[in-house]
């Protein structure tokens, strides 16, 4: 019985995939009105991505804080160099949090808006009319929101990175738990530009994963609201699990 439940699981998700993938060859062809094209990318890009500024930047400044704060009290020992903490907290937000943390949390935002826009339009039959209509309409409704992440994300992912920073600053000038210029010293130190081009190409991959999962689940959709609902909630979790998936290969590819 278990081995029986094991293939179902297997089979469906097999299919799932192969279904995700002729969807995007349906996705990537040439749009038939390119000044069609880039109104809806300014529109996605406006709606998904800089409608999400506000809440990046907020969370970053916290966790930079609390990165900060954190370090300082679990590392202070004479034993330890100066620049500890303000290196502890850069690396920490440029190698994982602005990239693969803050990813997540647009996965929820981002992608769940994404899934349940696309598939109400599927429910209430707006996305029938474009096909009996002639329209690709994988490609006009799909195609600018990859676009407008895959171009976007990574602008959010430098704004997260420098206001992490930033928080860590704030916690530095406006408390005694460490010197502004111990922290800034630990910025400075054993600096790797890589790592700001290594969070950003991460970016990349995650961009497309969130847009295109979220916009899969929302295209399928059958049936009513709940199953709106449903594809919501599946497309957040598939694009969670796909990210840390991405996240563990791309760090093996790009760091070792």
């Amino acid at each position: 019985a278990k081995i029986h439940v094991f293939m179902k699981i297997l089979f469906r998700s097999l299919y799932r995939f192969g279904d995700y993938i002729l969807l995007l060859k349906k996705i990537f062809t040439t749009p038939d009105r390119w000044s069609e094209f880039f109104r809806r990318f300014k529109d996605e890009a406006y709606m998904l991505v800089i409608g999400s500024i506000a809440i990046v930047v907020t969370i970053s400044l916290f966790i930079g804080a609390v990165i900060t704060i954190q370090t300082q009290l679990n590392v202070s020992s004479p034993l330890l160099p100066a620049y500890t903490v303000g290196l502890v907290t850069r690396d920490t937000l440029l190698l994982e949090f602005s990239s693969s943390i803050m990813c997540l949390l647009l996965a929820g935002k981002i992608g769940s808006n994404i899934a349940s826009e696309i598939g109400t339009m599927r429910v209430t039959e707006q996305i029938d009319a474009l096909d009996i209509m002639g329209v690709n309409s994988a490609n006009y409704l799909i195609l600018p929101k990859i676009a407008a992440m895959v171009v976007f994300i990574p602008v959010l992912v430098v704004f997260s990175m420098f206001s992490g920073l930033f928080g860590g600053y704030i916690v530095s000038a406006f408390t005694d738990i460490i010197p502004a210029s111990r922290y800034i010293y630990g910025l400075q130190s054993y600096f790797n530009e890589y790592y700001v081009w290594y969070t950003i190409i991460k970016s990349f991959f995650f961009a497309f994963v969130i847009s295109s999962v979220a916009s899969y689940f929302g295209y399928r959709v059958k049936g009513g609201a709940l199953e709106v609902g449903k594809a919501s909630t599946d497309s957040v979790v598939v694009s969670s699990v796909m990210i840390l998936l991405l996240d563990v290969i791309l760090t093996k590819l790009l760091l070792q």
